[in-house]
């Protein structure tokens, strides 16, 4: 049985302990996930693909070091793709520079940084490991004490494993 979400362009809202999670699906996987406030409404949704999400989310917060194994469909455009398979080698507790994954794939850092906001699907895909190269940098494309508290709440928690 599935609960309309207050906000019809999400198919599922699920908890984190730092905000909610506005969960977007195709028949592939996971599209999009977007950090919401935690009065958002949550919305259960009976489907694999939100259970999978949750217990492999719930495995995360127990344990940041367990891989995430689920089924993902996004899209960006080449460069993007480049920079969000460099983020997934950053090992869990670590950071890269924009710099060092500009570096890594013949980029710009400025250019790296536009692929690390649009990316589509934190946590899993851990843009929050990619930092500036003198301070945390942004997250999502801003700078703003909301989008960073659950950049630090992300490092925090990894760098305690």
């Amino acid at each position: 049985m599935r609960s309309v979400p207050a906000d019809p362009h999400y198919d599922a809202v699920i908890a984190a302990p730092f905000a909610h999670l506005g969960v977007v699906l195709s028949a592939e996987g996971v599209q999009q996930i977007e950090f919401l406030p935690q009065d958002y409404p949550l919305c259960e949704l009976a489907d694999q693909r939100v259970q999978a999400l949750t217990e492999a989310l719930a495995r995360y917060w127990r344990d940041p070091a367990q891989p995430f194994e689920l089924p993902l469909s996004y899209r960006g455009s080449p460069h993007q793709l480049r920079v969000w398979q460099a983020m997934l080698t950053i090992p869990v507790g670590q950071t890269r520079s924009y710099g060092d994954i500009a570096r890594q794939i013949g980029s710009s850092p400025r250019a790296v940084g536009q692929a690390c906001g649009a990316n589509p699907l934190p946590i899993l895909i851990p843009c929050h490991r990619v930092v500036g190269k003198a301070g945390r940098g942004g997250f999502m494309h801003r700078r703003d004490s909301e989008a960073l508290s659950y950049k630090d709440w992300l490092l925090q928690h990894e760098s305690t494993r």
